[in-house]
């Protein structure tokens, strides 16, 4: 799209009308997929927003969405939009408290709840939310007084309202500025009460044209989407969408994506940490699971991967007879890998949360390409990435066009400035003034490094790094990725140790990898917490906990560490609906845990 369109509903307007004809989405239709071509996703939208018109919402007033990922909320929000105004996003797992608490500071007047028991939470706290107006259900029940309507009865009465109203919708679009609020965020956070990201419409046009300009990702590609999309990094490719004009199957169910990707292809995915971390679990675990001979061949073609990868990353190819192993190593191994994906896929892109420099070694030996990315819910998702061709593994690659990076000299704080960078925090100026200098840069709250070609390298997180009682600085999330990537049964770890005389770890189990080892060695049957507490299982983490530690200097070792009775989960606040850990939340829960572990340990000091 060479024109330059200022505002997200301009840029969507021209691409339903330059790409009418072309495949927009597929989405889960009964026990099929259902098509839906840019011009047929211009007419929904059109017929949403005219129905917003219609119950008169307002410029930049907030319609906020409570639902699952699917093709009904990105129509929502290209439909609040291109009616002028701005979207709440709210993660469908949140307690009525936790929307009351998102509904109320952001002023939402509608929100588009996915079905009754997501309008139920509504009506719980309906006394504490005045300024809603309209509740507008996916596949709920109108009721309550005509307080709740279908998305059905919205667009009938956008159909309605666009008859009598020509030209009107494509009027309210072009009085869309490019400094209009478009899309309010509540990070979900790792401690503390949310705050409202305030993006505005120039963020997210920025963010398209930057991934366009990339060239990495083009209008014939294929895009399997699972993410959440009250996640920013969900957000972020719904604009480079509309920019680049590829189609996209969604569908937020997590337990259908193997399913789905045989039968979608996709040529592209954006995925977390978590992901890569379960399905390396389950190859190494299935591996060992098989024949003496199955798993000396799955090592033998790892370690030719893994030669192979080395020269790649070097920008060369193997020839010779490492050459003819590759293709061995591809035929036996690799291929059945790549076919999970759908055997289509070009590179992965992950973001959200740190990714292993071992996780992606691993996978790029089995031919897989995980591009790291990063940014914040602040910048609009997207600050830094790798491309294909030029990657560094254990980096997140280097800066996307148009954005500015600085190290702080005092600390090492990554800095970033640009138009994608958040205009502030709802209500919170004060807040604002501490995380935007008057320069215009955000801290951003990282450590990082660049090296002589612009790679940005995180270290971590400035609040999270470990200080042991002996003056020695640690970086937890290191340790932890490094663990997970030598153990397959390994969940979440929380490597613990701030003003400590060492390191210790809390360690939950990869609930279905640990009871799939249990049934092979004697233990079938029993539950997660009975195999946290079995010595044979204690014995098999230790082996990898020893394995990190001869790679660690001595200060940096985890001297001890505690398997955890239960999974980390989203429902005890434990992990971020985008699955990171609650760092805080955990140690605050197993604070005995970890005290035990430091029991006496002053002995001798």
């Amino acid at each position: 799209m060479s024109t330059e369109y200022p505002t997200i509903p301009l840029m969507f307007l021209h691409r339903a009308a330059r790409s009418a004809d072309k495949l927009a989405f597929r989405y889960p239709a009964g026990s099929g997929w259902a098509d839906m071509t840019w011009g047929q996703t211009g007419e929904r939208v059109r017929h949403i927003a005219c129905g917003l018109r219609a119950l008169g919402i307002a410029e930049e007033q907030r319609c906020a969405i409570l639902a699952s990922t699917r093709i009904e909320w990105i129509l929502s929000d290209l439909g609040i939009l291109c009616a002028g105004a701005a979207t709440t996003t709210v993660y469908p797992a949140s307690t009525p408290e936790e929307c009351a608490y998102i509904l109320q500071d952001s002023a939402t007047v509608a929100v588009f709840a996915e079905d009754d028991a997501q309008v139920a939470k509504l009506a719980a706290q309906r006394a504490n939310l005045p300024d809603l107006k309209h509740v507008i259900t996916f596949d709920g029940k109108a009721g309550h007084d005509g307080w709740v309507l279908t998305l059905a009865d919205l667009e009938q009465q956008g159909q309605a309202w666009n008859a009598a109203h020509p030209s009107k919708y494509e009027a309210a679009i072009a009085a869309v500025k490019p400094e209009q609020l478009a899309t309010l965020i509540y990070t979900s956070g790792t401690t503390g009460q949310p705050k409202g990201v305030e993006l505005t419409h120039d963020c997210w046009v920025y963010e398209g044209k930057a991934i366009d300009d990339l060239g990495i990702i083009h209008e014939n590609d294929v895009q399997y989407f699972w993410l959440p999309l009250a996640h920013v990094f969900g957000k972020v490719l719904e604009a480079a969408q509309i920019r680049i004009g590829f189609p996209t199957a969604i569908d937020g169910r997590i337990d259908k994506l193997v399913d789905n990707l045989a039968v979608i292809q996709p040529t592209f995915i954006a995925a977390v940490p978590r992901i890569f971390e379960k399905v390396h679990n389950k190859v190494v675990a299935g591996a060992k699971a098989g024949s003496p001979l199955k798993y000396k061949i799955f090592k033998w073609a790892i370690a030719v991967g893994k030669q192979v990868s080395a020269l790649r990353q070097q920008k060369q190819e193997p020839t010779g007879l490492l050459a003819i192993k590759a293709k061995i190593a591809d035929k036996l191994v690799f291929s059945k890998l790549k076919a999970r994906f759908g055997g289509k896929v070009r590179f992965f892109i992950s973001g959200s949360a740190p990714l292993s420099r071992d996780m992606a070694e691993f996978f790029h030996a089995a031919d897989i390409l995980i591009l790291e990315g990063y940014g914040l819910t602040e910048t609009s998702a997207a600050s830094f990435v790798n491309r294909p061709a030029a990657f560094k593994f254990g980096t997140v690659g280097q800066a996307l066009p148009g954005t500015e990076v600085q190290i702080a000299e005092s600390d090492g704080e990554i800095l970033i400035r640009g138009r994608g960078r958040m205009r502030g925090y709802h209500n919170l100026p004060d807040i604002t003034q501490e995380s935007i200098d008057k320069a215009g840069w955000l801290h951003t709250g990282d450590i990082g490094e660049l090296d002589s070609d612009g790679f940005l390298r995180i270290t971590d997180r400035k609040k999270d790094l470990i200080k042991t009682s002996g003056g020695k600085y640690v970086a937890p999330q290191a340790l932890e990725g490094k663990l997970k990537a030598i153990c397959p049964y390994a969940g979440a770890v929380v490597v613990h140790g701030n003003t400590r005389p060492y390191c210790t770890a809390l360690i939950a189990l990869a609930d279905e990898d640990i009871k799939a080892w249990a049934a092979e060695n004697g233990l079938g049957g029993k539950s997660y917490a009975e195999l946290a507490k079995a010595p044979q299982v204690q014995a098999l983490i230790q082996i990898s906990v020893d394995e990190l530690n001869r790679e660690l200097p001595k200060y940096a070792t985890l001297k001890k560490f505690t398997l955890l009775p239960a999974d980390l989960t989203i429902e005890s606040g434990e992990l971020t609906p985008s699955l990171k850990v609650k760092r805080k939340v955990v140690e605050s829960h197993y604070a005995t845990l970890i005290e035990d572990m430091y029991e006496g340990s002053m002995e001798g000091m």
